[in-house]
């Protein structure tokens, strides 16, 4: 299925506009975070110092932040199980898996292309330093 941005804008009035809830999603899913986040639990469930581990970099609040803001939009569940120490899990909620089946491509692409995109930039900046001297 190809669907362009103009056929999506045309069919659903103010999509994508200042204030348009699409933008919050795709604020809280496309972030840094919320694509790493995301992605780790597409392998399966989680707990937290898993996801902390396979999210490298990022801060207890930020992913503390990120979870809940995932877990609010319906695509993580959080579910705590009475214990001691206390004992939490991640998963992708129905809705989750279905946009990870979508946003795993972007993700494989991108892991593809990173470097090589990344290279021709520095060559670029390389050579504009380089012509300016």
């Amino acid at each position: 299925m190809t669907v362009s941005y103009a056929q999506i804008k045309a069919s659903t009035p103010m999509v994508f506009e200042p204030g348009c809830s699409t933008r919050v999603i795709l604020d809280h899913v496309m972030s840094k975070w919320g694509v790493l986040v995301l992605s780790s639990l597409s392998d399966g469930t989680r707990r937290w110092g898993e996801l902390r581990r396979e999210v490298g970099g990022i801060s207890e609040k930020m992913l503390a932040s990120t979870l809940r803001t995932l877990a609010d939009d319906g695509l993580v569940h959080r579910e705590s199980f009475p214990t001691v120490p206390p004992h939490v899990e991640y998963s992708l909620t129905p809705l989750g898996r279905d946009l990870m089946e979508r946003m795993l491509p972007l993700v494989e692409w991108v892991a593809a292309h990173a470097d090589g995109m990344l290279d021709r930039s520095d060559d670029e900046e390389t050579e504009s330093i380089a012509s300016r001297n």
